[in-house]
Parts: C-alpha cells; structure tokens; sequence
C-alpha cells in the first residue's frame, strides 16, 4: 500500500509565479495544518518550509521553524503538544528565513542545532538575489548554539536524530535529518516535492551536487520511510527516486544546448522536453530553472 495512502495524507501544491520563494506555495493563512506520522511524530505544514515535531518524556525535538510571521501560529500548536517551553532541540536544516525566523520564538527555550555555516551566514546579513531577499543578522538566542561539520547524532525520548551533512546541494550548509527507529527523512530543501526546486547556486548550492546528495540518501532508505520535503506533500521514496530522475534529466538537457553553444535565452525558449511539464506547475517555470541549471554549470 503506497505510504501516503497509508497516512491518510492529502495536500494541495499551490500554483506561484516565476519567482514566489517567500509565501504563497502553502497556506496563505496562519496556521497550520498537523499530520501525525507516529504516535509521537507530527509534520506541521505552515507557510513556509515544513516542519517535523517529535514529543517525548525528555521534551520536543523540532526541525525547522517557518517564517517569524507564523510564530503565534506556531506557539498555539505547539501548546497542543505540551507548549514551546517543552521543545529541547530545534534543528535547522539550512539558513534560509522560511525555515529559521521561528527560531526567535523557540531559541528562548531550546538549543539550536545546525550545520557550522547555518550560524556563520545567521551572525552576518545574507542575500538570496533572485528573489530580492536580504536577512539581517540574528538575535545571539535565535542562533544556533551546537553545529558540526560533517555529522551529529542526539539521542533523547529512545530516538536517535541523526544529522549528517550534505554539501553545496541547496546551500552550503544543508543537513538531512534521519530518525533511526521511526524510519522517517526530513530532508530539508534537498527535496521539493512535486516541482521544480530553487537551489541557491549564489549561497554554495549547486544542483549537480544536489542530484548526487540525494542519489546518496536514497541508497540509505528504504521504500517504508517516511519522506519530508523541505516544501510540498509528504512524501515516500519513490516520490524522492522521481524527484533525483527529474534532476538528472533536466541537467543532461541543458548540458546537451551548452554544448551546442546556446545562450540562456535561447535555451530558455527551446525550453526542456514534455517529461518535465508538470514539474513546472508548483514552484519555478521552466525557464527559472533551466538559469539555475546553466548558472550551477558555469560555476564548476
């Protein structure tokens, strides 16, 4: 039985413009919608990336915190769960504000876990051109306060959270987060479900490497896991094994017309082939993401 039949799980993907990172890809109201995954496991799907919410005896382990806009949001749910004051961990899976503005609300009870360049980009003002967003430094209690360079492992509530670092594949400081006994990948934004990914080729990205990060996580899970994209539905690994096809297969493509020595407007208007259409109805147009190919390509 297909594991989102199993779950119960319906999602909508929302249709955005070319170049929509900041809003409008979940719901535009604030709140969230809760999906339990175990008896001790929830996604919290808010407005920006997701967030997985694990409970136990020993407190709450986030991962990820939605944009500063949805804390109110946010701290209700959690109440629902024993309140923030009960959150121990808050991982964050990369810089990026969608994922981390939350961590003002829950860095006032939690420790902060993340790669070590998550807390160098977070102490400095950070830009994210393509969509005209700048970050302002932090609050010294909204950064993160344990980082690692290539893996960490906590242990609390009788799960193990393993972190392990994937390089210059969204940006130069992602994690992918795997719990060992709920068999459950929150991937972080290595995974968009469904549609094409914006990819941060300005902030270390680079899409090649993305496509070789998760080639590496599917060698390590199997076709029970539960699967968290960074933004979309819940997900399975066949879901995630279309999503590394689409890479390849859209990195052959533009490839092939640099080799034939197009220019990017020409390549965006011969544009990709047909099985790739559908990519293009949730998050970027074609054209959007045949520049973040070419500008991946160019920066090798």
């Amino acid at each position: 039985m297909n594991l989102l039949t199993r779950l119960c799980a319906t999602f909508v993907l929302m249709a955005v413009s070319q170049f929509t990172y900041s809003a409008d890809h979940h719901a535009p109201s604030k709140t969230f919608k809760s999906t339990p995954l175990t008896d001790s496991a929830f996604l919290l799907r808010g407005k920006g990336g997701n967030i997985l919410l694990v409970k136990g005896e020993q407190g709450m382990v986030m991962v990820d915190a939605d944009y500063k806009e949805m804390s109110a949001a946010l701290e209700l749910v959690l109440a629902e769960h024993g309140g923030v004051e009960q959150v121990s961990y808050l991982i964050n899976t990369h810089w990026h504000n969608d994922h981390t503005q939350g961590n003002d609300l829950v860095g006032h009870h939690a420790q902060i876990v993340a790669h070590d360049n998550v807390r160098t980009r977070l102490l400095t003002r950070q830009e994210v051109k393509l969509f005209g967003l700048v970050s302002e430094p932090y609050a010294s209690h909204a950064l993160p306060s344990l980082t690692y360079s290539q893996s960490l492992s906590l242990f609390i509530n009788g799960e193990t959270f393993e972190l392990v670092h994937f390089p210059h594949g969204h940006t130069d400081g992602d994690s992918v987060v795997f719990l060992k006994h709920a068999n459950i990948v929150h991937m972080g934004d290595h995974f968009f479900s469904g549609f094409f990914p914006f990819v941060d080729v300005q902030n270390g990205g680079n899409v090649e490497q993305m496509a070789k990060n998760v080639a590496a996580v599917l060698d390590r899970i199997d076709d029970e896991t539960i699967v968290i994209p960074g933004h979309g539905p819940l997900s399975d690994k066949s879901d995630l094994e279309d999503f590394h096809e689409m890479l390849v297969g859209t990195i052959d493509e533009v490839k092939a017309m640099m080799a034939e020595g197009m220019t990017l407007e020409q390549m965006q208007a011969e544009g990709l082939s047909l099985d790739w259409e559908e990519w293009a109805n949730g998050f970027l147009s074609s054209e959007a993401w045949v520049k973040i190919i070419a500008s991946s390509l160019q920066a090798d």
